[in-house]
């Protein structure tokens, strides 16, 4: 079982920064892939970023590639979502996910676990 809590979400102006971090327990960190999805309104989940547990491998979503980084520190257990040159586009429930194992994933069924999601909200 892994345990994840977001937080960092908010709100701020159109080409803002923000970054969200999740805090994961529940097992060794670094067996874990780690992702983050949002829910934009009235729209399904969406696939964000991912990273490996040994951070080699990274996927980015087409539309915040250049914009947002995802980084991992497994001697604190958390991940992060830097998110730079936010639009009002961004605007979502931001969900942090994990996955066992070292292969990198961007479909929301290969992540076993999911925390509650952070609101962000970027106004224009």
């Amino acid at each position: 079982q892994v345990q994840l809590v977001e937080s960092g979400g908010g709100l701020v102006q159109a080409g803002g920064s923000l970054r969200l971090s999740c805090a994961a327990s529940g097992r060794t960190f670094s067996d874990v892939t780690m992702g983050w999805f949002r829910q934009r309104p009235g729209q399904e989940r969406e696939f964000v970023a991912a990273l490996t547990g040994s951070s080699l491998r990274t996927s980015y979503a087409d539309s915040v590639k250049g914009r947002f980084t995802i980084s991992r520190d497994n001697a604190k257990n958390t991940v992060s979502l830097q998110m730079n040159s936010l639009k009002p586009e961004d605007t979502a429930t931001y969900y942090c996910a994990a996955r066992s194992g070292p292969i990198i994933a961007t479909r929301e069924v290969s992540f076993d676990y999911w925390g509650q999601g952070t609101q962000v909200t970027v106004s224009s």
